[in-house]
């Protein structure tokens, strides 16, 4: 029998495997997510998807469509790291408010719920990074519309943009949003994952360990963003 890796090796394991699989994520699906902010954010500006498409081509070019694409990246990484980091504190959790004892086993749907807890603290570090990956998204259509300088064109310039203007709290515009975004899917994404584990292993007749974690390459792949997080992202008061 093949022993399981020691914990620390796991959790490397895990956060590379997420990692690589953000990264891949973010790099093939920026374009479609550029597009999906721009007619969030400007639903009366663009007729459909391959005209959003197009006329950012046209306007700015290839970059235009990986436009936020450092940003992403880090909320992907951080995101994924923060939510590995507090699910086996947030298992923690929900075993004292089932009164059971700390070594007990979790059924799927309380592993579902510590997951969902989980979320709320990775939105914190999602939520401003999402925000500047949105800006420089919709940046080309709100410098058209004088909603931002045009200075505004890189990371730096738009994280000092709304240090300036709105504070550190300017980075957590549309926390609440993203909070109620992530908290149910989070709750559907474990649940899901950890019925299938259970459903996998009950059909090769072996222990849910055997299956694999793939927790890390999992958890790149979340929920559709909505349209209250783009615009709120997006706002300036």
């Amino acid at each position: 029998m093949t022993m399981a890796p020691h914990p620390v090796v796991q959790a490397i394991i895990d956060l590379t495997a997420g990692a690589i699989g953000g990264a891949a994520c973010v790099f093939s699906g920026q374009p479609l997510d550029t597009a999906k902010v721009k007619m969030q954010t400007f639903p009366r500006l663009y007729r459909g998807f391959i005209h959003c498409i197009v006329s950012t081509y046209n306007q700015v070019g290839v970059r235009g469509l990986y436009q936020g694409t450092t940003p992403a990246l880090m909320a992907n990484i951080a995101e994924n790291s923060v939510l590995f980091m507090s699910y086996g504190f947030c298992q923690q959790v929900i075993r004292f408010a089932a009164g059971l004892h700390q070594e007990a086993v979790l059924s799927d749907m309380q592993k579902a719920c510590a997951g969902s807890v989980a979320s709320i603290f990775s939105s914190l570090v999602l939520c401003p990074t999402e925000l500047v990956k949105c800006r420089l998204q919709a940046m080309y259509e709100m410098e058209a519309s004088g909603r931002i300088a045009k200075s505004h064109n890189s990371v730096w310039s738009v994280v000092k943009s709304i240090m300036r203007n709105e504070g550190l709290q300017g980075f957590f515009q549309g926390l609440t949003t993203t909070i109620a975004r992530e908290v149910p899917g989070y709750f559907c994404f474990f649940g899901a994952y950890e019925l299938s584990r259970t459903a996998f292993a009950d059909y090769k007749k072996c222990g849910k360990d055997d299956i694999g974690t793939g927790e890390g390459c999992a958890c790149s792949v979340r929920e559709p963003e909505p349209t209250s997080v783009s615009t709120l992202h997006t706002d300036k008061h």
